[in-house]
């Protein structure tokens, strides 16, 4: 097999001094790019603000799509309108009801509207519909009396429809938040002891918890975003703590501004925090089990033992009332 000459190709010299030229060039441009990169002070702010501005984005599409805060854009406007005329949302216990929507995991300003709104009509909605019902229509025939008092029972639970609601769904997901917070403490020891931070730890576990536990995942992420936007983190942790109105969130909000504060070890905290709390839902699963025979008391007496008393008593009852009739009675 020829193999092809290929050195005619190749220049016929190479001068040494061009070649060291060559490359000390190129060597003085590394050093000077590498030095320039090295002193270079970059300023990651524009970076750090459009990653905090897509997580908070992501985070809202996530509770938009959830359908807690889905309404109709029409009659949201309605809302709008009527609050903003009667300056509802000027009221200073306006403070205290976004709490209530926020331990009831409705943050957005539509949901404060909405709730505004209906405790504003239902009291005339459902009292204006009794009592045009009983005294326009005269629908049903029941005394003076009756009637006033039915008026006034769906007048006063117009009323406290909307707070029943809420006071409902902030249950919910204050039990919710309770069975899932030993399981994200665990994650976050093992995040303190991996050498994250406070605020990648959260984002972190909420991450981890969006499938087990999203109420948890909610409330993580949105304290990770607050951390990077607030100048003081401790406030990211009390807004954490007045969102959940929880004793656990309280204790562990306690532990991590005692952490940053005294320098203590956040994973050994955190740990002790997670086994005290998982030792607390055991003891709940025991006490609810303890009380189920006195719970199951009732439902026996009224449900079983009528009928195993008929199963074994039926028989005999019958055989009795055989014997009785052909028993001859004598004259």
């Amino acid at each position: 097999m020829n193999i092809p000459d290929l050195t005619k190709f190749l220049p016929s010299a190479v001068n040494p001094e061009d070649a060291m030229v060559v490359t000390a060039a190129l060597a003085a441009v590394a050093t000077v790019l590498a030095v320039w990169n090295g002193l270079l002070v970059r300023d990651p702010t524009a970076g750090r603000i459009k990653e905090l501005a897509r997580r908070r984005d992501a985070l809202m599409n996530d509770l938009k799509t959830s359908g807690r805060h889905h309404m109709r854009a029409k009659g949201l406007g309605l809302m709008y309108r009527v609050v903003n005329k009667l300056k509802l949302l000027r009221n200073d216990k306006v403070r205290a009801v976004v709490d209530k929507l926020a331990r009831a995991g409705l943050r957005s300003r539509d949901a404060l509207v909405a709730f505004l709104f209906l405790k504003l009509c239902l009291p005339t909605v459902f009292g204006g519909s009794a009592a045009f019902l009983f005294y326009g229509l005269h629908a049903y025939s029941f005394q003076p009396m009756t009637r006033h008092l039915i008026v006034m029972g769906l007048l006063v639970f117009g009323v406290f429809a909307p707070d029943l609601y809420l006071k409902n769904q902030a249950d919910k997901r204050r039990d919710k938040l309770r069975k899932g917070l030993p399981d994200a403490l665990d994650l976050m020891v093992i995040c303190a002891e991996a050498g994250l931070s406070l605020d990648s730890a959260l984002k972190r576990v909420a991450r981890e918890m969006a499938l087990s536990c999203p109420e948890i995942a909610d409330e993580f992420g949105l304290t990770s975003i607050e951390i990077g936007f607030l100048p003081d983190r401790a406030q990211a942790l009390k807004n954490l703590m007045r969102r959940c109105d929880l004793p656990g969130i309280r204790g562990l909000v306690n532990t991590l501004m005692q952490s940053e504060r005294y320098g203590t070890p956040l994973a050994q905290s955190l740990r002790v925090l997670s086994a005290e709390y998982r030792n607390e839902r055991l003891m709940r699963a025991e006490e609810k089990a303890a009380r189920l025979p006195a719970i199951m008391t009732v439902p026996l007496i009224v449900f079983i033992l009528p009928p195993l008393f008929v199963v074994i008593i039926g028989p005999a009852i019958l055989r009795i009332i055989d014997s009785l009739k052909n028993l001859s009675i004598p004259h």
